[in-house]
């Protein structure tokens, strides 16, 4: 509020200082009101300033002065070149007008470049976006499911990749067991495609401990000297990093959390909803918006039933399941209460009653008598 009170009294001094003093010869309600514009004016460029960074203000100051200066330095060219006339007070004021603005322009749009922080003092207090670093370790650099997850763009900030870590898979890579030579190979080739990918921002760091021998607590200090993040598939190493409060993410614990809901050979009951795009196709839906292409349930559309899972298929537009229903299956599960009723009736006869012959064929009406 005391802000907008000191702006509105600068507008109504520049106005009265106008209607009083007549500067551009207008009436003096005319001057009036262009002092209150240029006011205005000048209330509007203070706004857009605030929103300027420190290093875009300083940038912009000292491009402004660079341009005055050679803007100086043109005007003695043009009074000594041309007579004196409109015409040469005209070129002096346009140079100078030119000059001042391209400097004013170049020197915020190259004010970013500066490094206040290195000054010190006040300067040092200019605010700059935190980064964030994700700190890759060994195994999930040979594991290669990174690489994946990077071109997905799931991964943002700067990729830190220590030097340790780079000098143990060199000796993987050089090892005298084959597995191990492959499994470093394979390291050093995922490195080189995470430079390759364009969305990234890869950075090799020389920061070492050399206290402290082991890889694992030597990414640990990393982590907190950065205050960053460490990615691993190791779960010994997630604990400890955990236990020292170091943020950790695991591979293994993202593809747990994406790992599919049902598995083929698994056993369903969804409810076909419509007819599917291949012959004798019905189609389900989950409750989370799944399509269940379910083969054989044509005729089943509006009803429940149990289908085996034959596939899924994962696609970047969603999951899909694939199932089968069995008619002969159904058929058989609804007949087993039918024949487990009948079973005591037969027993019971065959107890209580007489013993026939079992190659003796026995007509409806005997059997009722003998019943009875």
């Amino acid at each position: 509020m005391d802000v907008v009170l000191i702006r509105l009294l600068f507008v109504l001094f520049v106005g009265f200082t106008c209607f009083r003093i007549q500067p551009f010869g207008l009436p003096s309600n005319l001057d009036a009101a262009v002092g209150v514009l240029i006011g205005c004016g000048i209330i509007v460029f203070e706004w857009r300033l605030r929103a300027v960074s420190l290093k875009r203000l300083i940038g912009a100051a000292i491009g402004s002065i660079l341009g005055i200066v050679g803007a100086y330095l043109f005007a003695l060219v043009i009074r000594n070149s041309i007579p004196t006339s409109p015409t040469q007070s005209f070129l002096q004021i346009l140079v100078m007008l030119v000059m001042s603005y391209v400097g004013l322009a170049v020197g915020a749009n190259k004010g970013d470049l500066l490094n206040l922080a290195a000054l010190g003092g006040i300067f040092g207090g200019e605010k700059t976006g935190k980064k964030s670093y994700k700190i890759l370790d060994t195994s999930v650099i040979i594991d290669g499911r990174i690489a994946d997850i990077a071109e997905t763009s799931f991964l943002d900030g700067i990729i830190v990749i220590p030097q340790f870590v780079l000098r143990e898979l060199q000796l993987v890579a050089d090892s005298a067991d084959s597995l191990k030579r492959n499994r470093g190979r394979r390291g050093l080739d995922i490195l080189q495609r995470l430079q390759k990918s364009g969305s990234l921002q890869i950075q090799i760091v020389e920061d070492d401990f050399p206290t402290v021998r082991e890889v694992d607590m030597k990414l640990i200090e990393l982590a907190k000297l950065y205050e960053g993040k460490i990615i691993t598939n190791d779960f010994n190493l997630n604990k400890v990093a955990q236990l020292q409060g170091v943020a950790v993410s695991n591979i293994n614990e993202l593809a747990n959390s994406l790992k599919p809901i049902v598995l083929p050979g698994e056993a369903m009951r969804v409810f076909i909803l419509k007819e599917g795009k291949e012959y004798n196709q019905g189609v389900a839906y989950l409750d989370d918006g799944t399509m269940v292409v379910v083969d054989n349930a044509r005729k089943m559309i509006g009803k429940t039933v149990d289908i085996a899972v034959t596939s899924v298929l994962q696609t970047t537009a969603g999951k899909m399941i694939f199932g089968k229903w069995d008619e002969r299956a159904a058929a058989r599960h609804e007949s087993k209460p039918a024949v487990a009723i009948a079973a005591p009736v037969s027993s019971s006869t065959g107890t209580n009653g007489p013993i026939s012959d079992p190659g003796k064929k026995t007509s409806p009406l005997l059997a009722e008598r003998q019943g009875e």
